[in-house]
């Protein structure tokens, strides 16, 4: 579920497809995701779940983004 969501939001903010986005998928090497992009995904992620994500450092990949969201809903 938070997967799926988080996939949803990188695909929107990047204009790529959900099959592009997978938990390994590196948001700026993989992505060509810039500081910018990543700081509105991490807005969009913070609204969706209601998350403070304090932090851009060790997020890196996907996988990073769900970790951190279901450490902070646990």
């Amino acid at each position: 579920m938070v997967f799926e969501k988080i996939q949803e939001i990188v695909a929107e903010e990047l204009g790529k497809e959900t099959t592009e986005i997978q938990l390994t998928t590196n948001i700026q090497e993989d992505l060509e995701a810039d500081s910018l992009d990543l700081f509105q995904i991490i807005n969009e992620i913070e609204d969706e779940f209601d998350v403070k994500i304090e932090t851009e450092e060790g997020i890196k990949t996907v996988g990073d983004l769900v970790k951190y969201v279901e450490a902070q809903q646990a």
